[in-house]
């Protein structure tokens, strides 16, 4: 724990201290509103125009500049950067969200914030992100012009996460790094109650690739099948035993996993074909055995299309590798929450088999993810990543708008 959260016996048992930063009644109901506007109106990646046009008007509004990325969605805003430390410009701590939606329809009922465009869904709570930052950054600014922000903030609202390899890279091909001493994030989990967040050092997702799959030879009458290449015995058997060679061809611990998607071939039941198709995304929880997954999962794909007599042509997609906490960003997101809520608001998490482009950020400056707790206290209902039906806890909001102040107040004192 800091010094600043540990100055008093009280203070050291429970983790809380007065900081300011604390979200006024009436911004937590204006971000509630704010977040229910974006959930009504999803956009994709790269799509974001109306999401972007809605965040800058509400940054310049409370007197910020942001600035709109090369691209036309998603944008930037650096809060005291016009206030230099005792050594220069202090480096800035970055706060992200991702901005885009899921091409899924809105399976809920009975709340009047679904979505209004069809097959279209804030399902991965990317609408929540963008709400919490957006609080996290008004209150800062006013923070910032009564003299009480330590150091300089950028705010990174990010498009197209969920297009691999990400939008990330676009952000830090735009500089959105520069300057930047250190960067955290929040992403919503719905096996977490809301108010608590869940935290690890270390690997806290993992790495996904896409994976595309076209097999290939002479087809024919199922009457004769001896005569053609049976590709859909063939691409059947890829589906299988791929999975099952690659498991067996590295470190169990790696947790490296094929999964497919999406499978595809022919268009009568008595045509054999002459094409057949298989997708899917390739995890891994080690950043050594995802740098190998390609060759081995090659290897694996063309050793059992030739067994079948089929020609197999391949495209692996790079997509994210795993995120990975550093200790001392990590330590800080755990002092800025027991500042405000206590110890027992923060619990340890696992890491998942899901992917997040945030971990470009962290192959340039030490940064960390927490996980915010979105799940109603005592709500057995599962509402999982990626599902139409995906809702949140709104107070959810208001625990990440004062998890990302107290962190931006704890560690400008650090610096």
């Amino acid at each position: 724990m800091s010094q600043l959260i540990c100055e008093s016996e009280e203070a050291a048992l429970s983790g809380m201290v007065q900081l300011p930063g604390t979200l006024p009644e009436s911004l937590r109901l204006e971000l509630i509103a704010f977040r229910r506007d974006l959930h009504m109106h999803p956009e994709l990646g790269n799509q974001e125009f109306r999401t972007t046009a809605a965040i800058k008007a509400r940054l310049e509004q409370a007197g910020l500049a942001p600035r709109v990325l090369p691209s036309g969605t998603g944008l930037i805003c650096d809060i005291g950067t016009d206030r230099p430390g005792r050594d220069g410009v202090r480096p800035m701590l970055a706060i992200r969200a991702d901005i885009d939606a899921l091409p899924i329809p809105d399976t809920k009922t009975g709340v009047p914030y679904r979505s209004t465009v069809p097959d279209r869904a804030h399902a991965c709570g990317h609408d929540v992100h963008t709400t919490v930052v957006l609080g996290a950054g008004l209150v800062l600014a006013d923070l910032d012009r009564q003299g009480l922000l330590p150091q300089p903030v950028r705010l990174i609202f990010q498009p197209a996460e969920e297009m691999m390899p990400g939008g990330a890279l676009g952000v830090i091909e735009a500089g959105g790094l520069n300057g930047v001493g250190s960067i955290i994030a929040v992403h919503c989990d719905p096996k977490v109650d809301a108010g608590r967040i869940g935290l690890r050092t270390g690997p806290i997702t993992s790495a996904c690739d896409r994976l595309e799959i076209s097999l290939g030879g002479p087809g024919g009458h199922t009457a004769r099948p001896h005569l053609t290449t049976d590709l859909v015995t063939a691409v059947a058997r890829v589906a299988t035993d791929v999975p099952a060679l690659v498991a067996r061809r590295v470190d169990a611990r790696a947790g490296l996993a094929v999964t497919w998607g999406r499978i595809e071939s022919g268009h009568a039941c008595n045509v054999i074909p002459q094409r057949a198709e298989l997708a899917g995304t390739v995890r891994c929880l080690d950043l050594d055995a995802w740098h190998e997954a390609p060759d081995l999962i090659h290897a694996a794909i063309d050793e059992i299309a030739t067994l079948h007599g089929a020609k197999s042509e391949i495209n692996y997609v790079r997509g994210v590798p795993p995120v990975v906490n550093e200790h001392s960003v990590t330590e800080l997101l755990t002092d800025a929450m027991a500042a405000r809520r206590g110890l027992h608001a923060i619990e340890d998490t696992e890491q998942s088999l899901g992917g997040e482009d945030f971990s470009w950020y962290l192959e340039q400056v030490p940064g960390a993810m927490a996980r915010l707790g979105v799940r109603t206290p005592g709500d057995t209902a599962r509402r999982d990543l990626h599902r139409g039906d995906f809702d949140v806890d709104e107070a959810a909001i208001e625990a990440g708008v004062e998890l990302f102040t107290a962190a931006a107040l704890l560690g400008g004192h650090r610096s």
